[in-house]
């Protein structure tokens, strides 16, 4: 998601997206997206894998034919036939171990439904972000060609008179950098445009080049929960710390079913034989196969599954120290940018395009110098990006809040 920090967020004071439209941008998005059908595909084969590991091995069939030829003690052939026998076999082990292989599959179920519902979660924050980022990014452009426009037509009136002295002559100089400095930025930022709508139509599975209106408003940021909820949310819901506590879990199991297994497995096996050399013998009987606990293998085993749940062990102790230092980290910022945010005025944007405009009307009729005019053009722009900038990062903050605690609180809300 790296690349949603270089899309700008829209401006209080300049139109906003509409929190309808974005809404249907996200679930169009989310229930659309193909990589969704990785994760049910794995639901799936994770269920599978707990029909499997609550069924029996399945029974063997042994069957077995020769020829016979009996001598007697003067070394003539006594009798001569066939022989044949049968045999079917099935393993019965050890009660709890079909149990513990359920509940160790049953884990992978939930780990498999915790991966969807965080790739879920991910996917409308990226969404909500794109759809903003879309319209604050049209409207950096907007800003962009609007000052760079201000400059060629000064450039043009500047050619079309003859400058006398030195004074007319650098000026004429100093707007021709100006505007080669502001065709950048609005080629820049129309590039910006565009990135931001091929990625969000591709995420909805339309032409890329397909045009989106998003419709206007203003945003309202509000506080988050308290950092004690925050906490516990995040214990019940974020995928990083719960998944670590479903392997430990899953670990406890594979335990469990190690030390199970050091108790061996009864193979019975019910046959039938029959030899026709001489006289006819057939034979019933009941066998078992018994592995011979040698060579340590079970304890080897053992070992092995403690020490992978130590280490599962260490990875939630790491796991719930991220996850604390993640949500209080988010939860500073997106405070942090709140606050700045709610200290602009509503029409900041438009105090300083009038300001801009109105240095631009008085610099041609000789009453603002020029390092003002230039001035001011410049603080326009670069209060418009500083006001779309910190929207963007609380905005980024909140949702990755929500994203990393679960909680249905809604950090950015539309105003009509």
């Amino acid at each position: 998601m790296k690349f949603i920090s270089f899309l700008v967020i829209t401006a209080v004071a300049l139109r906003a997206a509409d929190s309808a439209s974005v809404d249907s941008f996200a679930r169009q998005i989310v229930s659309q997206n193909p990589e969704l059908r990785y994760y049910e595909t794995e639901i799936e084969a994770a269920r599978l894998g707990v029909r499997f590991a609550g069924t029996r091995p399945p029974p063997g069939l042994s069957v077995s034919a020769g020829h016979k030829r009996v001598h007697s003690a003067d070394g003539g052939i006594a009798g001569d036939g066939a022989v044949w026998s049968v045999s079917v076999s099935q393993v019965f082990e050890w009660p709890g171990r079909v149990a513990l292989r359920k509940a160790i599959a049953n884990r992978q179920v939930a780990l498999a439904e915790l991966g969807l519902a965080s790739f879920k979660a991910a996917l409308t924050a990226r969404a909500r972000l794109l759809a903003y980022g879309l319209h604050g990014a049209e409207e950096q452009r907007a800003a962009t060609h609007e000052v760079a426009a201000r400059y060629r037509e000064l450039r043009e009136v500047f050619l079309q008179r003859d400058p006398a002295g030195l004074t007319p002559t650098l000026e004429t100089r100093v707007i021709e950098a100006q505007e080669l400095v502001l065709q950048r930025r609005a080629t820049e930022a129309s590039l910006a445009v565009q990135a931001a709508l091929n990625e969000l139509n591709q995420l909805r599975g339309e032409p890329i080049d397909t045009p989106v209106s998003i419709g206007g408003g203003s945003l309202i940021f509000h506080a988050a929960p308290a950092g004690e909820s925050l906490l516990n949310a995040a214990r019940e819901n974020n995928f990083a710390f719960v998944s670590a506590k479903l392997e430990l879990e899953q670990q406890g199991f594979e335990v469990s079913l190690a030390r199970r297994e050091r108790l061996p497995a009864v193979t019975v096996s019910p046959f039938l034989s029959q030899e026709s050399a001489g006289d006819r013998e057939r034979v019933f009987g009941l066998g078992f196969t018994l592995p011979l606990p040698v060579g340590g293998r079970t304890a080897t085993t053992v070992g092995m599954a403690e020490a992978r749940r130590s280490q599962t062990a260490t990875a939630l102790l790491l796991a719930q120290r991220q996850m604390e230092r993640e949500v209080f980290t988010a939860a500073a910022i997106f405070e942090a940018k709140r606050r700045e945010v709610s200290n602009w005025s509503p029409d900041s944007a438009n105090k300083f395009r009038e300001a801009a405009a109105l240095a631009d009307r008085h610099y041609r009729l000789g009453a603002v110098p020029l390092p003002t005019y230039i001035e001011l053009q410049n603080s326009y722009l670069d209060a418009v990006a500083a006001l779309l900038a910190t929207q963007r990062e609380a905005l980024e903050a909140g949702l990755r809040l929500v994203e990393l605690t679960g909680l249905d609180f809604t950090p950015v809300e539309i105003a009509p």
